[in-house]
């Protein structure tokens, strides 16, 4: 498992070298998203399936190579088609102004830095992978369910936006509908949520090693929530919406979808 470890390591590296003079071709930093997704999801995968000497590939692994390659897919797809547009994530469009003329060598360290991001990531992978054991668990279908249902919310939060968005008589408006009205940043709290399913599938109380597999889903929430997601969002939001973003801010939960805070309305605030 170091080993593939290490290869995941050195894979990743390549491939977001590979990103950074693509982004830096375009002039869209918003493709370091597509690279690193799809990514992931191809090396995650290839590790799960990777050959060891005197065992075959079962149908665990091929089950956990075919739930990381699901998530990839989905979530790859969506941000690729969403960048072909042509406009810059803000996130990247508010690091480009503050980094200024720094930024594509600032953006080189900040694309590399996700090899290793990934290569800890595919430590739930490979436990649930190569857990052992040939009957199908309970354990398993919940990781399967978990899941699917975080896919599920991802996609439906990214439709909600999207819909938002594409209406005019929301110009200059914050999105308070639907999942976005129980969390500012309800995408996120899918993503985070989806990488629980390997360690559902991973741990076995009979080795205590399995239980490093939770680093995963930690992982992935420290950096959405206090790391490249939520912050320099959140900033480039105020900036754009003002108040009305602020007010927002003070209803509703950023990331685990609560009931707004009483004496809140359903509206759209200006």
């Amino acid at each position: 498992m170091v080993n593939l470890f290490c290869g995941i390591l050195l894979v990743m590296s390549v491939i977001m070298t590979a990103g950074w003079f693509y982004q830096r071709a375009v002039q869209n930093g918003g493709w370091t998203d597509v690279f690193w997704t799809y990514g992931t999801g191809v090396t995650c995968a290839a590790a799960a399936l990777w050959p060891v000497a005197g065992d075959g590939i079962d149908w665990r692994r091929g089950l956990v190579a075919g739930l990381v390659l699901l998530w990839s897919v989905r979530l790859g797809t969506y941000v690729a088609l969403r960048v072909a547009r042509g406009s810059e994530d803000v996130r990247y469009a508010a690091i480009r102004r503050n980094w200024r003329q720094h930024f594509q060598a600032r953006m080189f360290w900040l694309l590399i830095v996700q090899a290793p991001i990934t290569a800890l990531l595919s430590i739930g992978v490979l436990f649930a992978a190569y857990r052992g054991g040939h009957e199908f668990r309970f354990l398993d279908g919940l990781g399967i369910a978990v899941l699917v249902a975080s896919i599920g919310g991802e996609t439906i939060a990214d439709s909600q936006m999207k819909r938002f968005r594409a209406n005019p008589k929301n110009q200059g408006k914050v999105c308070n509908k639907g999942l976005w009205g129980w969390s500012r940043h309800p995408n996120y709290f899918f993503e985070s949520l989806g990488w629980i399913a390997y360690p559902i599938i991973a741990i076995d109380p009979s080795n205590g090693w399995t239980l490093l597999s939770i680093i995963a889903p930690a992982l992935m929430f420290a950096v959405l929530r206090f790391g490249t997601g939520v912050p320099p969002l959140e900033a480039a939001m105020v900036k754009s919406k003002g108040q009305a973003y602020r007010r927002y801010q003070a209803r509703v939960s950023a990331m685990f979808p609560l009931p707004p805070k009483l004496g809140t309305t359903n509206r759209r605030y200006r």
